[in-house]
């Protein structure tokens, strides 16, 4: 009987479950409660209005703000070149931490200090956005900002009377917006001396560090971070009440006193000096005179004048004058050059025959290197005029002249030359021979913009100052040409009351009807310029539409002044 009525039991358990099943399903599908409602379907990209508040921060923000530029192309960069860059960092960063890290730790009797690992993580930095700021000076000034969310892993350990503690940095969160400033500009790569950095805003960050041990703040230097948790031994020292708060703050205001603007991290790339050769040194030309010039006219002689110039130096030429119709002058006349280097620089000279109307003709030249002279030796040259200074050229084996000249370099004492060099600060002092009281005043024509001509655009531009006239080199088919060329006055007294009249103008050859046009002028009171030292604007140019002109002047007083 115990086995028929197992089966009889299972037989009544399987038909049981089969009746309630079905029951239940009929239950399910007819009956139903009267408080249902259908859910609202939403599109995934609809967001309500508490979702995008919280969203706001996360904007671009070349999105917020207009003035700062995408660089997509610069996060691509980034993420690609990343496994490279974190390598390249991070034994960057050994090899400057390992000195410091080296002369700190006998001042706490500790054993060694050292990297176990060092990663910067998988995860690149994101460059959300950089405005980019236009100045007048020679410098390029950049706001990037930066947002990284990794996961490095820097392990150090350090070992001390006998004992063994491990730091570990992990989680890294950082937010900082930076203003890079590159100055001065220089002609020689990569282009910059200095960068300076400095943070616009307290920096905001947070990582998870296990195992610290306190000191580490003492001789490791990091990048700091405000907003952080502290684990040691797998406890979390963020827990304990008020030191979570304590320490955030601690680091924002250590930041704060030495980042923020305008305090300023300078990184100096190249020495300015080197890029900005200083003068060392004066180079007295005396022209004495030229035998047996060949004339270059038809009909009757030659009218010579000859052209000085140091080589990479962007002063105009100086020139003797002109001696009409005499193919053996004398000129018996003196020059002062400024030596920026005498081992590489070289005097060209060149003679011309003087027209009225079209270009000079050329009736020779020769070079001679500043390292043949002695210095504060006065050496008199007779030259043989060549037609240039190529060895091979047949050219040169026709006789056209000889010029004589009188040569005396004199270097400056180290004493008077300046220790450091900066561009936008640093003054030279004028020369010797400035009357007492007066001074030097330079001008440097460096560009202008938006100048156009009715006929013809060919800028160059005329400075006169108290009747003395200079000009710089004519710039052909370019509305926004760049000249960047020095001109100096020696003045008896402070020009407080004077004007610099700067008139831009364009000629051409082909055009004989109307060979020159003025394209615009700016008369500039020198007031400013005396009390200043050195001021660099850009002037708008009178009878132009939009042509503006950019000129810098320096006031070099005398020692009397």
């Amino acid at each position: 009987m115990g086995f028929f009525s197992t089966i009889f039991g299972f037989f009544g358990f399987g038909f049981g479950i089969s009746i309630g099943l079905i029951v239940g399903y009929f239950l399910f599908i007819y009956i139903q409660p009267s408080d249902v409602e259908d859910p609202e379907i939403k599109s995934l990209t609809d967001e309500d209005s508490e979702t995008l508040q919280r969203m706001i921060h996360e904007i671009p923000l070349w999105i917020k703000n207009p003035d700062f530029d995408r660089v997509d192309w610069l996060n691509k960069l980034i993420e690609y070149m990343w496994p490279y860059l974190d390598k390249a960092i991070c034994n960057t960063a050994k090899n400057i931490a390992k000195p410091i890290i080296a002369e700190q730790i006998p001042k706490y009797k500790i054993d060694s200090v050292e990297f176990e690992v060092l990663t910067l993580g998988s995860l690149p930095p994101t460059f959300q956005g950089i405005k980019v700021y236009t100045t007048d000076e020679k410098e390029l000034i950049m706001e990037p900002f930066l947002k990284w969310a990794g996961n490095p892993n820097v392990t150090i350990a350090v070992k001390a009377f006998g004992l063994k503690a491990t730091v570990q940095v992990v989680d890294l969160q950082v937010f900082v917006a930076p203003r890079i400033t590159l100055k001065p500009l220089v002609p020689c790569f990569p282009c910059f001396a200095n960068i300076y950095v400095s943070l616009m805003e307290k920096v905001c960050g947070s990582y998870n560090v296990y195992q610290f041990f306190f000191f580490i703040f003492t001789f490791v230097i990091v990048q700091p971070h405000v907003d952080f948790g502290l684990k040691l031994i797998g406890a979390d020292l963020m827990s304990i009440p008020g030191l979570y708060r304590f320490v955030q703050e601690f680091i924002k205001d250590q930041v704060a006193n030495m980042y923020l603007w305008p305090k300023t991290l300078e990184v100096q790339i190249i020495d300015p000096a080197k890029a900005f050769k200083r003068p060392v040194g004066i180079l007295n030309v005396k022209v004495i005179k030229a035998m047996k010039l060949k004339k270059k006219d038809l009909l009757g002689a030659s009218d010579p004048y000859v052209k000085l110039k140091l080589t990479g130096d962007n002063l105009p030429s100086k020139k003797t004058t002109v001696k009409h119709k005499n193919l053996n002058p004398e000129w018996n006349e003196e020059f002062s050059l400024v030596v920026k280097d005498p081992e590489s620089q070289a005097l060209d000279i060149h003679v011309y025959d003087w027209e009225q109307v079209g270009k000079h003709d050329k009736m020779g030249m020769n070079v001679i290197q500043l390292k043949e002279l002695t210095p504060e030796e006065p050496k008199v040259l007779t030259l043989e005029l060549l037609k240039n200074m190529d060895p091979n050229d047949t050219q040169n084996d026709k006789s056209r002249g000889q010029i004589v000249v009188e040569l005396t370099y004199k270097p400056f004492k180290e004493e008077d030359m300046d220790k450091g060099y900066d561009e936008t600060q640093s003054l030279q002092k004028p020369p010797e021979g400035t009357p007492p009281g007066g001074g030097l005043l330079v001008i440097i024509v460096h560009e202008a913009q938006d100048i156009e001509g009715k006929y013809h655009t060919n800028p160059h531009v005329r400075i006169i100052f108290r009747g003395e006239e200079k000009k710089t080199k004519s710039i052909k088919k370019n509305r926004d040409p760049r000249w960047e060329e020095e001109f100096q006055f020696m003045v008896e007294e402070p020009p407080t009351n004077d004007k610099l009249h700067v008139e831009v103008f364009s000629t051409s050859s082909r055009n004989l009807l109307r060979q020159k046009e003025s394209l615009g002028y700016a008369d500039i009171s020198l007031t400013d310029v005396v009390s200043n030292k050195r001021i660099n604007e850009k002037y708008h140019l009178i009878d132009s539409k939009n042509g503006r002109i950019q000129i810098e002047m320096q006031w070099r007083a005398s020692q009397a002044s």
